[in-house]
């Protein structure tokens, strides 16, 4: 990349890296339970956890580790990573007023023996680092559980500092 395309990058808005990746952020997907997606206090958005969801409501399901591979399971993170962002986009109405992103947990429904949390949860924290470059850099836990709602193979939740 030459110094005028990294410059050119630096600049853009994450609309624009959005849209040179290709995405298209869906409506947020809704709760299943009795919460909201989000809630706002102070300067931080706290991120319900979401999963691997499409817009039409269908969901990759399965246990990683046993019939989802790390690269499935990356892919999944990645749509999840998807769908948080377009929960920011609705809580905040502007993803310029995102500050950073803190801190995100990842869940991975997992067989016991299974120890690529990390790099499926790469999948999440690969797209926040490309849609808002040094803003989209946070610290991260990423654990297995035995289940997940619905199956789902991963749910992902994020604390995000905000401009006011």
């Amino acid at each position: 990349m030459s110094i005028s395309e990294a410059q050119k990058r630096a600049e853009s808005s994450p609309y624009e890296r959005l849209e040179a990746l290709g995405i298209v952020l869906p409506p947020p997907p809704p709760p299943v339970a009795n919460f909201v997606t989000h809630v706002i206090e102070g300067n931080l958005l706290f991120l319900s956890g979401q999963g691997p969801t499409y817009p039409d409501g269908s969901q990759h399901q399965g246990k990683v580790g046993a019939d989802v591979s790390i690269d499935e399971a990356y892919q999944h993170a990645r749509l999840t990573a998807i769908n948080l962002i377009s929960v920011m986009q609705a809580a905040l109405g502007d993803l310029g007023r995102i500050k950073r992103i803190v801190k995100v947990l990842g869940m991975i429904n997992a067989t016991a023996e299974f120890g690529g949390h990390p790099a499926v949860m790469n999948g999440c924290s690969d797209l926040f680092a490309e849609v808002f470059q040094s803003r989209g850099i946070h610290a991260r836990s990423a654990v297995g559980f035995v289940s997940l709602p619905n199956q789902i193979t991963v749910e992902i939740e994020a604390i995000v500092a905000i401009e006011n």
